[in-house]
């Protein structure tokens, strides 16, 4: 992909093409980025995504908190629910989502795309944050409030910047499950072109002519870097985090 989208269009339609480009040119990407919309959908992308990784954060957080930190009647079964949750194939849901989408007139609106990926991140990130405080020693609050913290005090300064790692992996993973997602984004913006988001404007980036395939594979390329550059800043910390464990002598 990144190869072809520097790559110049004779040497994409040559028959014999090589792997490495012969010459090298921006003008796919200045193809893309002048293509109508590009910035529109690169923004609706960027709302949805960072809608559904704050408030799965947030409702999983607390969930989280009170599966591993509480004990209550239904907890095993709230647990198992979320493992078959997690585990249930994201298609079967189109048809439903579409349904209630359309009958509660919620079509064509950024803020039920972001809903329906909470919805569907939302497991994953009640597991990990539980894995994730499962590590942390609960004698750590329980000294900062005997020193005189709340409960809620004592959660926020003592074992929020001990899950920074577990927060930074499910956000990454809810970004990268929302930015790429596909089919409900195709199946829930039907009338308002205008709030496509990118992998779907991508999926007909297209002229009269037939295909670009060097703009396609630079707007592919454009849409794939936020996910790398995110991963690579991020990876670092996750991977500390999960090796390091939560108290250091």
């Amino acid at each position: 992909m990144v190869l072809t989208a520097f790559r110049p269009t004779r040497d994409i339609q040559s028959e014999t093409p090589g792997f490495l480009p012969v010459s090298v040119t921006l003008e796919h990407f200045g193809k893309a980025v002048a293509a109508d919309g590009f910035w529109i959908f690169w923004r609706n992308s960027l709302l949805v995504t960072a809608g559904c990784v704050l408030l799965a954060l947030v409702v999983a957080l607390a969930a989280a908190f009170a599966v591993a930190r509480m004990r209550w009647r239904g907890r095993r079964g709230f647990i198992l629910m979320v493992f078959l949750a997690q585990v249930a194939p994201w298609e079967a849901l189109l048809i439903p989502m579409y349904v209630i989408a359309r009958d509660a007139d919620l079509l064509d609106r950024l803020a039920t795309l972001s809903l329906i990926y909470f919805m569907i991140t939302l497991p994953f990130t009640i597991v990990t944050l539980r894995s994730f405080l499962a590590t942390i020693p609960a004698e750590l609050e329980e000294a900062a409030q005997v020193d005189g913290c709340t409960r809620a005090v004592a959660f926020r300064r003592v074992t929020l910047p001990l899950l920074a790692p577990g927060l930074l992996a499910t956000s990454l993973f809810g970004f990268i499950t929302a930015w790429n997602e596909f089919a409900f984004a195709n199946m829930l913006i039907i009338k308002n072109q205008d709030d496509r988001t990118l992998p779907v404007w991508l999926s007909s980036f297209s002229n009269v002519f037939g295909t670009d395939w060097g703009a396609t594979m630079a707007a592919s390329t454009l849409f794939a870097l936020p996910v790398l550059v995110l991963f690579l800043v991020l990876q670092g910390r996750v991977s500390a985090g999960m090796t390091g464990g939560a108290v250091k002598g």
